[in-house]
C-alpha cells in the first residue's frame, strides 16, 4: 500500500513538473467555472463570450512576477474594454469602422516593439475585437445594450486573469524551475550532437553534423533567453532571494556549460586523421555523451525537485582519457605535437565541464557571480517607448511592414464579409488576424495547419455530435476541446485548431444549431487564409533572401565584438561581467538568428531560395568560427607573458576583429570582398610557429587564433559568392516590396 501512494506521489510529481499542466489547470478551471455558472443560472447564451472573453486573455499573457502579472491584468482589462466597447459603438458606420479596425491593427502591431509583453497584450486586444464583432453580428448587426457583450467578455477575461495572479501568488517559482530543466536538457542534446564529431571515421560528414550542432545551438540559445527574462521578471531591480538566488547561479552555470561545449579546439578531420587507429577520440566522445546524460538527468532533478547526484564514473572516464592521452605522448610522433596539445585543452576543457555539473549538485555552495546582473530590455519610460517604436518606424523594419500588410487584410476581409454576405462572415477576419505572420514562411506554416486543422476539427465535431447528445457531456467536450488547445497551441498548431474548432461547434450548440456552423467554419477559414496568404506574398513581403547578406554580416559583426571582449578579458584578467556576457550572449543570438532565417527561406518560392545553399555553408563556418571564439573564451583564465600580451590583444586579437568588420561590412552594403588576403595568410602562418619553449598560455591563445584566422579565407570565398551579382537597389517602396 506504501509502495503504491509512493508510485502515486511520484506520478503526481512528474504530471506536475510538466510545463503546460499547470497551464492547463488554470485554463480547466477558469472554463469549467464558466460552464457551471452559466448552466446554474440558465443563461447558456452567455457562455460563448464568456469562453471568449477567457481564450483572448491566456492568449495575452505572459511570464512574470504575481505583481507585475496583476499590472498587466489591468492594462489589458482596459485594452479589451475599450476595443469591445468602440466595435459595438462604431459597428453600425461601416466606414467609420473599417478605418478604425486598420488603424487598431497597425497601431497594436507596432507595441510589439515594445517588448513581448506588449505585444502580446496588444495582440489579445486585437482578438479581442474580432470576438466582439462575431458576437455583434450573431445578434444580426443590432446594438441595443452595447454594454452587454463587451462586459461579459471583460468579465471572462479578468475571470481568466485573476486566477492566473492567485497561480503566480502561490507557485511563482514554478516557471523558473521548468526553464532551467528545459535550459539543461536542451544543453544536454547539443553534448550529445557535439559527441558525434569526436567519430572516428575518415568519411565523416564533419559538416552535416556541423549543421545540426548549429540548428541545436539555436534551440539553446532560445533556452538561455527564456531562462533569463523568467528569472529577470522574479528579481528586478532588487536582491533575489534565497530560492531565486540558487536559480541564477544554475543559469550562470549553464552559460559556462554552454561555452564550454560550443568550444572547439582543432579542425575534427585532422584529429580523425592523425589517431584513427587510437582510442582517444572515443575516450573524449564517451565522457561528452556522459555529461549530456548528466545534463539531463540534471534537467529532470530540477523538473521534479529532487537532488541532483553527479555520478563518480565521469572521473574514471576522465581519469582514462588522460591516461590514453599519455599514452600517445610517450609514442613522441613528431607529426602528432601540435594535434596533442589541442587534445590536451580539449581535455582540460572537459575536465572543467566536468567540475561545473559537478557544482549543479549543490549550486547553493557556489560563490556568488561578482557581476550577477541581467540585461533588462523593456522600455523604462516614455523616452524609451518613443526611442523604440521611431526606430521601427521604417520600411526595412519587418515589424513596421507586417504593421501596414496586417491592416490592409483585415480590411480586404471585412469588404469580402460585406460584398459576399457569408454565414458566420467575421470568422474570416478572425482567420486572417490568426494566420497573417510577420514572414512569409511562417504564414504558408500556419496557413496549411490552420485549414487542416479546421477540416479535422469539423470532422470530429460531426462524429462527436451524432454520439454525444446529453448537453452536459457536450459541455464537457467544449471544456476538455479548450484545454487542448491552449496546451498544443504553440508546439501542435494543427491539432489546437481542431481542438478550438471542436470547442466552438459545442459552444454554439448549446445556444443554437451547431450543424450550422459546420460549412460556414471551413469556408471562412479558406477564405481567410487565402487572404492573408496573398497579403504577406503580393504587399510588401519580407522574403529572407533579400535581406541574407545583412544576417550574415549581423552575424560576423557580434562576432567581431564578442572577440575584442575576449581580448579584453585577456588583458584585464577574467571577469565575467555583463559586457562580456553580453556580447557572448549576442554573438549566439546572431547565429541562432541565421538558423532561423535560412529555415524560413526555405518555405519561400523557388527564385528566392537561391542563395539557400549557400547561406546553410555559412551558417557553418560562422557557428565553427564561434566555436573557436568560445574556445578562446573558455581558457581566459591561463594568463600571457607580458612581453607577448600586446602582440596577441593588440596585434593580431584586433587584426582578426578588424578582418571579419571588414567582410561583414562588405556583405551589408553589397560590396565586392576580397577573396584572398596576403595579410591574413602571413598572420595565420606567424601564429602556427610556435617552438616548443613556448609558454602553455601563449600557445593555447595563438592556436585558438591561429584557427579563427584559417576561417576567414572560406567566410571571404562565400561572401564574395554571395555578392558577386549586387541586386538592383530599390527606388520606392514598391521595389524595395517586390
Amino acid at each position: 500500500m506504501a509502495s503504491k501512494s509512493k508510485s502515486l506521489r511520484n506520478s503526481f510529481r512528474r504530471l506536475w513538473a510538466l510545463d503546460k499542466f499547470s497551464y492547463s489547470v488554470r485554463v480547466f478551471i477558469a472554463l469549467t467555472g464558466s460552464m457551471a455558472l452559466c448552466w446554474y443560472q440558465g443563461e447558456m447564451k452567455q457562455l460563448i463570450p464568456l469562453f471568449l472573453g477567457i481564450i483572448a486573455c491566456a492568449l495575452s499573457e505572459t511570464d512574470d512576477s504575481w505583481q507585475g502579472r496583476l499590472n498587466a491584468l489591468a492594462v489589458t482589462l482596459v485594452c479589451f474594454s475599450i476595443a469591445a466597447m468602440s466595435v459595438e459603438l462604431l459597428f453600425p458606420y461601416p466606414v467609420l469602422f473599417v478605418c478604425s479596425l486598420a488603424m487598431a491593427a497597425f497601431c497594436l502591431t507596432m507595441l510589439g516593439a515594445l517588448g513581448e509583453r506588449y505585444g502580446a497584450i496588444a495582440y489579445g486586444t486585437l482578438i479581442l475585437s474580432v470576438y466582439t464583432m462575431i458576437g455583434v453580428d450573431q445578434r444580426g448587426g443590432e446594438v441595443t445594450d452595447f454594454w452587454h457583450e463587451p462586459m461579459l467578455l471583460v468579465a471572462g477575461a479578468a475571470w481568466y486573469g485573476l486566477l492566473s495572479v492567485l497561480w503566480q501568488m502561490l507557485f511563482s517559482n514554478q516557471p523558473v524551475q521548468q526553464a532551467l530543466a528545459r535550459l539543461f536538457r536542451e544543453l544536454g542534446l547539443y553534448l550529445k550532437i557535439k559527441s558525434e564529431l569526436f567519430e572516428p571515421i575518415r568519411t565523416l560528414d564533419v559538416e552535416a553534423r556541423r549543421l545540426d550542432l548549429a540548428k541545436q545551438n539555436g534551440k539553446v540559445v532560445a533556452a538561455l533567453n527564456s531562462t533569463k527574462e523568467i528569472i529577470l521578471n522574479r528579481v528586478g531591480n532588487g536582491r533575489p532571494g534565497s530560492k531565486v538566488s540558487r536559480y541564477l547561479k544554475l543559469y550562470f552555470l549553464a552559460q559556462d556549460v554552454h561555452e564550454r561545449a560550443s568550444s572547439s579546439h582543432y579542425p575534427y578531420n585532422s584529429l580523425a586523421e592523425a589517431f584513427f587507429h587510437s582510442d582517444v577520440l572515443f575516450r573524449c566522445q564517451r565522457l561528452l555523451r556522459q555529461q549530456g546524460t548528466a545534463c539531463r538527468d540534471l534537467s529532470v532533478s530540477i523538473q521534479l525537485r529532487q537532488p541532483f547526484i553527479y555520478d563518480d564514473s565521469f572521473a574514471h572516464a576522465l581519469n582514462d582519457l588522460h591516461a590514453s592521452l599519455e599514452h600517445l605522448r610517450i609514442q613522441s610522433n613528431p607529426a602528432w605535437r601540435g594535434l596533442l596539445r589541442s587534445l590536451r585543452a580539449l581535455a582540460n576543457n572537459l575536465g572543467t565541464l566536468d567540475r561545473l555539473l559537478s557544482d549543479a549538485s549543490n549550486p547553493d555552495a557556489l560563490a556568488d557571480a561578482s557581476d550577477s546582473s541581467l540585461l533588462d530590455r523593456s522600455p523604462r519610460n516614455f523616452k524609451d517607448v518613443w526611442t523604440r517604436l521611431r526606430l521601427q518606424l521604417t520600411p526595412t523594419s519587418l515589424l513596421f511592414r507586417h504593421a501596414l500588410r496586417l491592416p490592409l487584410a483585415l480590411v480586404i476581409g471585412y469588404l469580402t464579409v460585406h460584398l459576399i454576405h457569408p454565414s458566420q462572415g467575421y470568422w474570416i477576419i478572425l482567420t486572417t488576424v490568426f494566420v497573417c505572420q510577420p514572414s512569409y514562411g511562417a504564414t504558408r506554416r500556419k496557413l496549411g495547419q490552420r485549414i487542416i486543422g479546421t477540416a479535422i476539427g469539423l470532422t470530429i465535431g460531426w462524429v462527436l455530435f451524432d454520439v454525444v447528445t446529453s448537453p452536459i457531456l457536450q459541455s464537457m467536450c467544449a471544456v476538455i476541446a479548450g484545454v487542448v488547445f491552449f496546451v498544443n497551441r504553440t508546439t501542435r498548431y494543427t491539432l489546437s485548431t481542431a481542438a478550438i474548432t471542436v470547442m466552438i461547434l459545442f459552444c454554439f450548440n448549446q445556444v443554437g444549431d451547431g450543424y450550422g456552423l459546420f460549412l460556414p467554419r471551413l469556408l471562412d477559414t479558406l477564405l481567410g487564409s487565402l487572404i492573408a496568404g496573398l497579403a504577406v506574398f503580393l504587399f510588401l513581403p519580407d522574403w529572407q533572401g533579400r535581406r541574407l547578406n545583412k544576417v550574415l554580416a549581423n552575424t560576423l559583426t557580434c562576432n567581431s565584438i564578442y572577440l575584442r571582449q575576449i581580448m579584453q578579458q585577456y588583458a584585464q584578467g577574467k571577469s565575467d561581467d555583463l559586457a562580456y556576457r553580453l556580447a557572448r550572449r549576442n554573438a549566439h543570438n546572431a547565429d541562432a538568428a541565421l538558423s532561423t532565417t535560412l529555415a524560413n527561406m526555405l518555405m519561400e518560392p523557388g527564385h528566392f531560395r537561391k542563395e539557400a545553399d549557400v547561406g546553410f555553408r555559412f551558417l557553418v563556418l560562422s557557428h565553427t568560427l564561434l566555436s573557436y571564439l568560445s574556445g578562446l573564451g573558455a581558457h581566459r583564465e591561463a594568463s600571457l607573458p607580458a612581453e607577448v600580451r600586446e602582440q596577441l590583444i593588440e596585434g593580431a586579437g584586433a587584426s582578426l576583429a578588424r578582418s571579419i568588420d571588414e567582410i561583414a561590412q562588405s556583405l551589408a552594403s553589397r560590396q565586392p570582398v576580397a577573396i584572398q588576403s596576403d595579410a591574413e595568410e602571413a598572420l595565420a602562418a606567424e601564429l602556427e610557429q610556435m617552438p616548443e619553449e613556448l609558454d602553455e598560455g601563449q600557445r593555447l591563445v595563438q592556436t585558438q587564433l591561429a584557427l579563427i584566422c584559417r576561417q576567414l579565407g572560406p567566410l571571404r570565398t562565400l561572401a564574395a559568392h554571395l555578392i558577386k551579382a549586387p541586386e538592383k537597389v530599390p527606388t520606392d517602396l514598391t521595389d524595395r516590396a517586390t
